[in-house]
């Protein structure tokens, strides 16, 4: 199904349309490949208040309570015109027999092996504690250069007397900062900047597809996540809402590059209460907005629900190109027609994205996995495919010379021509004389005539009408 808007009555060309709808259309850009700065410390500390500081923007999840952020945090930032990754992770605990803060440990140690550079923080009112001495013992023992940050120095001037007992860690000259206010991040990223490899070291990476994993909770994203990747990339429980941020995974295979973005599980907001879990929320719908594919996941023996119908929704509004995909398949009991008529009352339970194509697959025992990068592919390219005027006219002229186009009243509804604005999603401007003479149904004729010629499997499209003067020629 497609989105259907209006301009302004009056038009002479269309290439001023198509100018107007490029400067919307979300151009690809090349990416260098970037130095990683990873932020460890124990719990509560001051971690992810100081991964915001230094990117800029809030997107690691900020709260009091211990253990908030359990993976690694990806974003991008820059300092003296030298752009660089930064890795928020969770809280590291030393000795505990909780499986989730074991995990989160994993987490921390995977990001002190990808990373060129590790920041650690501590905080100055607590001092030196034994957590801290095993964590600078731990990063030693890495031989990855270390930047020492002692958080909580919120007064301006002479730092206080008990940042020299840093000194004890053995990891060189303790920077004072406040991750709250920014005081000293300045005099940090320039010691950072010291630390980082040369840029003669680091090769150019190729462009990649950008994959976000959606759905409500516990249908197996984070399982997913890792049977692609091949690694304990995010933590996988029992326990719903285990994931809390949208964390970002890089694969590359020989079906080309792809970031798999997994996401916290979207639940009604009736349901959602906690406040920690709000901002989960809001991080899934912005890693749909930066994704170029989302694969939306149901749980094969829940079946189709109505908030699976709100997860694909939201990624239809943003006219990404979309992939169902049924997990836990490997759990179905199933005879020759089971596939078949599961996937026709999907097609009538997705009928709003009609477009949409289905896989089904098993994250935990890996069955059909592998296809999803080839169908990854074939959206991708269908979401970014420009159609020339010419084609679209033949289509159009055949379509209208089939179906005429609508009357009302002894009025009737002329469509001049068409001509595509942009993609992703693909974007038609029609130009006709009278635009409340083209009904929706005429539209999805239209529309359905466009995809049978060219295909556009997995992405919507959208229309955008013009009316031409009434005195114009």
């Amino acid at each position: 199904m497609s989105s259907l808007f209006f301009c302004a009555k009056k038009s002479e060309r269309g290439s001023d349309v198509q100018l107007r709808m490029r400067r919307q259309e979300k151009e690809m850009m090349s990416k260098m490949a970037l130095p990683v700065i990873a932020v460890v410390g124990r719990p509560n500390v001051g971690k992810s208040t100081l991964f915001n500081k230094l990117i800029g923007k809030r997107l690691s999840i900020v709260e009091d309570t211990p253990g908030v952020t359990r993976d690694r945090i990806y974003a991008k930032g820059e300092w003296r015109n030298r752009a660089f990754m930064l890795i928020d992770t969770g809280g590291i605990e030393t000795v505990t027999d909780d499986p989730i803060l074991k995990q989160m440990r994993r987490q921390a140690e995977l990001a002190i092996e990808r990373a060129d550079v590790i920041i650690l923080v501590t905080d100055v009112h607590c001092g030196v504690t034994a957590d801290d001495s095993a964590v600078a013992s731990m990063l030693q023992k890495s031989g990855k250069p270390i930047a020492l940050a002692v958080n909580q120095c919120d007064s301006i001037g002479e730092p206080p007397m008990e940042l020299y007992e840093f000194y004890n860690l053995g990891l060189g000259d303790p920077i004072p900062i406040s991750a709250a206010h920014g005081h000293g991040t300045g005099d940090l990223l320039d010691a950072v900047y010291a630390l980082l490899p040369s840029e003669e070291a680091l090769e150019e990476e190729e462009d990649a597809i950008h994959v976000a994993i959606i759905g409500k909770p516990n249908v197996g994203k984070s399982s997913l996540v890792n049977r692609i990747s091949g690694e304990e990339r995010v933590i996988v429980s029992q326990v719903a809402r285990t994931t809390r941020d949208a964390i970002d995974t890089t694969v590359v295979n020989a079906h080309g590059k792809f970031v798999f973005i997994d996401t916290a599980g979207i639940r009604k907001k009736s349901r959602v209460t906690e406040r920690i879990e709000h901002y989960s929320v809001l991080r899934a719908y912005m890693a749909v907005d930066r994704a170029d594919v989302c694969l939306i996941l149901i749980d094969a023996a829940e079946g189709f629900t109505e908030q699976d119908a709100k997860v694909a929704g939201y990624a239809h509004e943003q006219g990404k190109a979309s992939i169902i995909v049924v997990n836990k398949w490997d759990l179905i009991e199933k005879d020759s027609n089971t596939m078949k008529s599961y996937k026709e009352k999907l097609r009538l339970d997705f009928s709003f994205m009609s477009y949409v194509p289905f896989l089904f697959i098993s994250a935990k025992t890996g069955q059909r996995v592998d296809q999803l990068f080839e169908k990854i592919q074939e959206v991708y390219v269908q979401n970014a495919m420009r159609i020339s005027t010419g084609m679209l006219n033949d289509v159009l002229a055949y379509a209208t010379t089939r179906v005429q186009p609508p009357s009302d009243k002894g009025r009737h509804l002329k469509i001049y021509y068409m001509t595509q604005a942009s993609v992703k999603p693909p974007t038609f401007v029609v130009f006709v004389n009278r635009a409340d003479l083209f009904h929706f149904s005429y539209q999805r004729y239209i529309e359905n005539q466009i995809r049978a010629t060219f295909g556009l499997t997995g992405t919507p499209v959208r229309f955008v009408v013009c009316e031409r003067a009434r005195d114009e020629k």
